[in-house]
């Protein structure tokens, strides 16, 4: 059962985004890359209001992913993106971006907070940070 509205593009659309953002830091990196996007089109808080498809969390600006302005991102999906894309659209979550709805590669350490949003941890080159559950209670509800 899927936790988010998705058509077959929608789920290439992400495999995609989760293959450009984080193939260097393998299937966990990718899944949590897909775990930020799914909870992004789940959420309707913050800087994600009205943002209730793949394709607007993808293309959102200001606000979107750096990847969409690369051309390996338009690439053709593949199918091992395409299964981690299912997982995390079927509600699979992974620490530390369970909650998260950002993340981000600084030249250093993962800092404590991020926009005034707390660190959720780290997780090779990505630190991944997680809106208050009073401010953002969608991303919180279980499935």
């Amino acid at each position: 059962m899927s936790v988010i509205s998705h058509n077959e593009a929608d789920v290439k659309t992400l495999a995609r985004l989760i293959r450009a953002e984080a193939e260097g830091d393998g299937v966990q990196g990718m899944l949590l890359v897909g775990n930020v996007g799914v909870n992004r089109v789940r959420a309707n808080c913050l800087d994600f209001k009205n943002i209730n498809t793949i394709n607007k969390m993808v293309f959102q600006s200001p606000g979107g992913f750096e990847a969409t302005k690369k051309g390996y991102f338009y690439q053709r999906a593949r199918d091992k993106e395409i299964r981690l894309a299912r997982r995390t659209i079927n509600g699979e979550r992974f620490r530390p971006a369970t909650n998260s709805l950002w993340f981000f590669r600084p030249d250093g350490p993962c800092p404590s907070q991020w926009y005034n949003q707390p660190n959720a941890g780290q997780f090779k080159s990505h630190c991944f940070f997680f809106p208050l559950e009073a401010n953002c209670p969608s991303v919180y509800q279980t499935f």
